[in-house]
């Protein structure tokens, strides 16, 4: 897929040290800056996954779903304890 170039503001301050660690990891200026939009990119997808499952998951039984719950509990020990093992 080809690349297309762009323009972005940094501080200078900021600017070297993209500069430093580009140099330090071998890589061009440009690679470190797509590495580091990937990887912010994957763990904003990471968060909007986990809330969702947050959400899917804070779903509790309400009081009928416990009395049923508790039902199904006490009918299976009575046929438990009517199995001979």
């Amino acid at each position: 897929m080809g690349g297309v170039k762009t323009a972005i503001s940094l501080d200078e301050e900021l600017l070297n040290k993209v500069n430093k660690l580009a140099r330090d990891m071998h890589v061009s200026r440009s690679r470190l800056f797509t590495i580091a939009v990937k990887d912010y990119l994957k763990k904003q997808e990471n968060q909007s996954l986990l809330a969702q499952l947050n959400e899917a998951y804070s779903d509790y039984p309400d009081d009928e779903e416990k009395k049923i719950s508790q039902s199904m509990r006490a009918e299976h020990s009575k046929i438990i304890k009517q199995e001979s093992w």
